[in-house]
């Protein structure tokens, strides 16, 4: 576990929100949402007082939720501590509202991929915490080393701007009942993609009036955090590249499963429907299925992976914690985020179905204890793989642009029938534009 030398609402209902949050598109915000402070702007700037703006995940929006997860956590711990918290929302608590009106945050939470560049690093507010970690004798290899990556990626120096929190990871999910009718084998931990593709086949399946469709992918999702660690954008100047063979691979493999007759694409929102046999979605799907349809019998195993790249699950789709460099308390705030990352309390949220960074065996091994939802599945799937690392660090100065990548399937394959390499193309070359477009309103 990490060293620190010194000093809700249901988890159902949390996990609702959260399978919501991770079905945004990348690029957008969290939908506005009034939220009660836990505390006042004099708390918040008085000596005990600490002010903790969260941004993702956007189901902190609910107070209930953060204060079981956070708050009441800081208060045990910290008894003297006077926490402030509010969430993103439009208009009024955006980054800009709070710098606009001098009320910068002691720690801030955000999406690591989609907002520590644009948001973080843009408004200056990025600090690097590696004296902090030695000052405290913090022990960071105990965390998820891709987790680590992601967030030394946003700094070409290898700066490290916060530590991570959370990570809303895939599973597969199976309908037992469709595999039973059709008498094919329940898949099993650790399978790849061309194994998943043969019961794809086997399980798509019309019946009069009903098809049974035998796999389904979020395209946008399988693209963003590809496990073949590509970026789409260049490492060294402002323009998209996806000339790496990877991405071709990567969009023909996916293309082969919505390629078999009667399994066009179709959203894995649809799995407690009950006539889809897989669906690769987020964790926190557990909960939510189980909600819709209380009679769906399915069970989880580990995400599909490349035969050359065995066991390995996607780049992480990671929330993290940052100290502002305009923080006055970041000795407190440093302490308060290693608190959290202790294995006391990572083993809590384990138990409420919250995967965390600490690779601690008790912390996975209590993972949905917590959820009847959760009883009797195969929760060990959640950490059969390892995560895929993230791209290294761009060049400093450069664009971040969220390069559109659910479009290389829709429309260009679904809708157009362009080929995978036309649609890379087409993609990297609209993103270069947008690019070059952004670049030159910047000036």
């Amino acid at each position: 576990m990490p060293k620190l030398t010194g000093a809700g609402c249901s988890a159902a209902i949390a996990l609702a929100l959260l399978c919501g949050c991770t079905d945004v598109p990348a690029g957008t915000q969290p939908e506005a949402a009034k939220t009660k402070d836990s505390g006042t702007a004099e708390q918040a700037s008085a000596d005990n007082g600490l002010f903790i703006y969260t941004v993702w995940p956007a189901f902190y929006a609910k107070e209930d939720i953060f204060e079981k997860q956070i708050g009441s956590w800081i208060r045990k711990k910290f008894p003297d501590i006077k926490v402030k918290h509010v969430h993103w929302d439009n208009p009024g608590r955006q980054y800009k509202d709070l710098i606009a009106a001098g009320t910068i945050p002691d720690i801030i939470m955000d999406n690591t991929r989609m907002n520590a560049y644009r948001y973080l690093i843009a408004n200056d507010l990025q600090y690097d915490i590696s004296p902090l970690v030695k000052k405290y004798n913090f022990d960071t290899g105990t965390l998820n080393p891709a987790y680590m990556a992601q967030l030394r990626s946003i700094s070409p120096e290898g700066q490290l701007y916060g530590l991570p929190f959370t990570n809303s990871d895939f599973v597969l999910f199976y309908n037992k009942d469709i595999f039973d009718k059709f008498g094919v084998d329940y898949p099993k931990n650790g399978m790849t993609y061309d194994e998943f593709y043969e019961l794809a086949k086997k399980l798509t399946r019309v019946e009069g009036e009903i098809t049974y469709k035998g796999y389904s992918q979020n395209p946008g999702h399988y693209l963003n955090y590809n496990q073949l660690s590509l970026s789409p954008l260049s490492q060294e100047e402002d323009k998209a590249n996806m000339r790496d063979p990877g991405w071709t691979k990567a969009v023909d493999n996916l293309r082969r499963f919505y390629e078999i007759p009667a399994n066009q694409f179709d959203t894995v929102e649809k799995f407690p429907e009950g006539n889809i046999a897989m669906a690769v979605a987020t964790v926190d799907r557990i909960a939510t299925f189980h909600e819709q349809n209380k009679n769906l019998n399915f069970d989880i195993v580990s995400v599909p992976s490349f035969a050359d790249a065995p066991n390995t699950s996607y780049q992480p789709n990671l929330y993290s914690m940052f100290i502002a460099k305009q923080s006055a308390k970041k000795d407190l705030a440093f302490q308060v985020m290693a608190s959290l990352l202790s294995e006391e309390h990572q083993t809590e949220l384990s138990r409420e179905g919250v995967i965390g960074p600490l690779q601690s065996r008790t912390v996975q091994e209590a993972f949905g204890q917590n959820l009847p939802q959760m009883r009797g599945r195969n929760t060990g799937a959640v950490f059969a793989s390892r995560n895929a690392m993230p791209p290294a660090a761009r060049a400093e100065g450069l664009l971040w642009y969220d390069v559109p990548l659910h479009n290389v399937f829709a429309p260009l394959i679904f809708k157009e029938s362009k080929d995978s390499v036309t649609a890379v193309r087409m993609i990297e070359e609209q993103s270069t534009k947008a690019i070059q477009e952004m670049k030159a309103a910047s000036k």
